[in-house]
C-alpha cells in the first residue's frame, strides 16, 4: 500500500516537473528574439533596381552572367548590361557603371581584340554586346573600345546574306533569317552608323540595309492570317524544320516574337526622323501589337508557343512575356503605339508579379518559368516542333528574361 502511494506521489511530482519545464521552455521561446535575415536587396527600391541588384548578387562578375563558368563575349551579358546602363542613367549609382565596365575591361585587351569572339563565325548573336561599348566609349574615350566596335561593324559589312539581302543568322546556318537576329544586330548597327560613320552616303546605306532586314522578315516570316511571325525562314528550304513551300519553321515562338518587338522599338531610337523606313517599322510594330495582344492569356502572360495555349504541355513563359511588356510600354511611351497598349503592358507586368516573380527572405528577386534556350537545326538537331519548344529546359532567372524585365520596369516606372 505504501509502495503504491509513493509511486503515485512520484508520478505526480514527475508530471508537475515536466509541466513546469514545458512552461519554462515556452516562456524562454517567447523571450528569444526572432532571427532576422539581412536584406541583400532592399525592398523599398523600384523593381528595376531590385532585379538588377539581384543579378549582381547572383553573378558578381558580369562576364559570368547566364550561369557561365568562364568569361565569354556573347549576347546575354550584353542584354542585361544594356538594361543595367538604363538603371545607371536613372539612378547615377556607381556600382551599376562599374559592373558594366568590368565586362568590357575583362574581355577587351589594349589592342581592341575581343576575347572569345570570332569574326569568321559571322554570328549575329555576338553583335549584341556591342551595345555595352556604345555606352562606355563616349564616357571613357578608351581607344580599345572604339576598335572593338569597328570590328563588330566590319562583321556586319561582311555578313553573308540571302539572295534578297537578309543577314544569315550565323555562318553555320546558311540562307536562314531568324527573328532573334534583328534584335542582336540592328539596334547596334543603327546607333553605330548614327554616331561613328562620317560619310553621309555610307550612313544612308546602313540605315537602308537595317530597314531592309525588317522588310524581309515581314515579307518571308509573317503569317497573314494571324499576323504572328514564324521563328525562322530558310530561303533554301533544305532544313528539316522548314516548310517545303514557304521555307518557314512550324511555330510562333514567344521569345522569337519578343526579340523582334524589342528590335523595332529600339531601332526607332536611332533611325533618323526623316528616314522613310521609320514609318514602315512603326506600321509593322502596330500590326505586331495587334496580333500579339490577341494571344495574350487572361493572366496577362503569354504562352511558350503563342497560339496554342490550350495544348497539353504548353506553359506561360517569362522571357517572352517580359519582352512583350517592354515592347508595348516603350512603344506607347515613344508615341509609336496607341495608348490602349499601355493597359496590355500593365496587365502583363502584373501577371509577372503575381505568377512568376518571387522574392527570397534576403530580398533577392527571382523570375521563374523561363525557357532556357531554343533554336533551329544544329547538333543535336532542333526540329522546331511543338514538342521541341515545350521540351527545352525551363529555369529561373534566365538573363533573356531578367534583362527585359528590368527594361519593362523602367518603362512602366514600377
Amino acid at each position: 500500500m505504501k509502495t503504491t502511494k509513493y509511486i503515485a506521489l512520484f508520478t505526480l511530482a514527475l508530471g508537475l516537473s515536466a509541466t513546469s519545464c514545458k512552461d519554462a521552455k515556452k516562456e524562454n521561446t517567447q523571450e528569444e528574439p526572432t532571427a532576422t535575415v539581412e536584406k541583400v536587396v532592399p525592398e523599398n527600391l523600384k523593381w528595376s533596381e531590385r532585379m538588377m541588384l539581384s543579378e549582381i548578387h547572383r553573378f558578381p562578375e558580369a562576364t559570368k552572367l547566364d550561369f557561365a563558368t568562364r568569361a565569354r563575349w556573347t549576347y546575354t551579358p550584353g542584354l542585361v548590361l544594356s538594361a543595367c546602363a538604363r538603371v545607371y542613367e536613372a539612378t547615377d549609382k556607381q556600382e551599376y557603371y562599374d559592373y558594366i565596365y568590368d565586362y568590357a575591361d575583362t574581355l577587351i585587351d589594349s589592342t581592341g581584340t575581343i576575347d572569345t569572339y570570332s569574326l569568321e563565325k559571322q554570328n549575329l548573336d555576338m553583335i549584341k554586346s556591342g551595345d555595352v561599348l556604345l555606352f562606355l566609349y563616349p564616357i571613357t574615350k578608351e581607344e580599345r573600345f572604339l576598335k572593338a566596335m569597328q570590328t563588330l561593324d566590319s562583321q556586319l559589312e561582311s555578313q553573308p546574306t540571302t539572295s534578297d539581302g537578309g543577314y544569315w543568322h550565323k555562318k553555320i546556318y546558311p540562307y536562314q533569317m531568324w527573328l532573334d537576329g534583328l534584335y542582336m544586330a540592328e539596334p547596334f548597327h543603327t546607333k553605330y552608323a548614327n554616331d561613328y560613320i562620317q560619310d553621309e552616303t555610307k550612313k544612308e546605306e546602313i540605315y537602308n540595309h537595317v530597314v531592309l532586314q525588317f522588310d524581309l522578315i515581314q515579307k518571308h516570316s509573317r503569317d497573314e492570317a494571324s499576323g504572328l511571325l514564324y521563328h525562322g525562314w530558310d530561303e533554301s528550304k533544305e532544313q528539316k524544320w522548314a516548310n517545303k513551300e514557304t521555307g518557314n519553321s512550324q511555330h510562333f515562338w514567344s521569345r522569337g516574337m519578343g526579340w523582334y518587338g524589342m528590335a523595332m522599338v529600339d531601332v526607332l531610337d536611332f533611325l533618323p526622323e526623316n528616314h522613310p523606313g521609320r514609318e514602315k517599322i512603326i506600321k509593322y510594330l502596330n500590326q505586331y501589337a495587334e496580333a500579339v495582344t490577341k494571344v495574350q492569356d487572361e493572366s496577362g502572360l503569354w504562352w511558350q508557343v503563342l497560339d496554342q495555349g490550350d495544348r497539353e504541355g504548353n506553359y506561360l513563359e517569362a522571357t517572352g512575356t517580359s519582352m512583350f511588356t517592354y515592347t508595348f510600354a516603350k512603344g506607347v511611351n515613344k508615341g509609336y503605339l496607341p495608348e490602349k497598349y499601355l493597359e496590355v503592358a500593365n496587365k502583363a507586368y502584373n501577371g509577372l508579379l503575381e505568377n512568376l516573380v518571387t522574392v527570397e527572405e534576403n530580398g533577392v528577386v527571382n523570375l521563374n518559368q523561363c525557357c532556357a534556350v531554343a533554336g533551329l537545326g544544329g547538333n543535336p538537331y532542333r526540329d522546331g516542333s511543338f514538342e521541341y519548344y515545350i521540351g527545352e529546359k525551363i529555369r529561373a532567372n534566365d538573363p533573356k528574361g531578367t534583362g527585359p524585365f528590368i527594361m519593362a520596369s523602367l518603362e512602366l516606372n514600377k
